[in-house]
């Protein structure tokens, strides 16, 4: 099994434009070497909502007393995924779009360079998504999509939910077993399989988004994956756009994940 950087983040809320990190966990896995967890509890500096704290166990309180500064906690989370990044190791999300798009956010709210910026721009993230991929290849199962709901179905162990290290892990043992059950995903290199995945996050907005209209529902779903990007800039008298919800070396494929 190859090194990935498992990554998952604990926020303030639902909305990655706006809320905070309040925990974070990358764990560096594989390629027979140890396992290395690093985590961090941050003060968002912003109250942490009850509704929020009832997922993840977080008070304001005990973020404001023990937890890291905001913008140390963000340049730390940022620096340890660019690193890997660089060194060709592939970063593995579920819902990759709100974590990095949170983790980006952060980082312009705090004056840290993104890391989209670290690594060169877009073409220098490989991102593994579960949330994604099972989306793609098992598109008509009924059911939540939720990570809890995933790891049940893949039957994946999933202790201590909503704590970022356990979601972190849970979503590449999600990833493990998808490579293992899924030939094209075997088959497919990662820097491949990281642009499918930009095709398939479109696609699949786009269908959820013809549902709502067909309920009646005009929501926007937002296609861009797995960051978020910026809006444009709006000139002086125009109206505000309405918001939406090249490779030098040659990557494995998702198999080597699974060897």
């Amino acid at each position: 099994m190859r090194r990935l950087a498992a990554f998952d983040i604990e926020t303030t809320g639902i909305d990655p434009q706006s809320d905070r990190i309040v925990t974070a966990a990358v764990s560096l896995a594989g390629d027979a070497r140890p396992t290395v967890d690093h985590d961090w509890l941050v003060d968002p500096g912003v109250e942490i909502p009850a509704g929020a704290t009832a997922v993840h166990g977080i008070t304001t309180d005990h973020a404001r007393a023990e937890g890291r500064a905001s913008a140390e906690a963000v340049e730390e989370i940022t620096a340890v995924l660019a690193a890997q990044l660089l060194d060709h190791v592939p970063v593995i999300a579920f819902n990759a779009r709100f974590d990095l798009t949170c983790l980006d956010r952060e980082a312009r709210r705090h004056g840290v360079v993104p890391l989209v910026d670290r690594v060169g721009g877009p073409d220098g993230l490989i991102v593994v998504d579960p949330f994604v991929l099972d989306k793609q290849f098992d598109r008509y199962r009924r059911g939540k999509r939720t990570l809890g709901a995933v790891c049940e179905h893949y039957r994946v162990r999933l202790d201590a939910a909503h704590t970022a290290n356990a979601d972190a892990i849970a979503a590449a043992r999600v990833a493990w077993r998808l490579a293992q059950a899924i030939a094209e995903l075997r088959q497919t290199e990662l820097r491949a399989l990281h642009g499918q995945q930009v095709l398939w996050a479109a696609e699949q907005a786009a269908s959820l988004e013809q549902y709502f209209r067909e309920q009646g529902n005009d929501e926007q779903v937002e296609r861009d994956w797995p960051i978020v990007a910026l809006p444009a800039p709006v000139a002086a008298g125009e109206p505000a756009a309405e918001p939406v919800a090249s490779h030098a070396h040659e990557q494995p494929t998702l198999f080597a994940l699974a060897a």
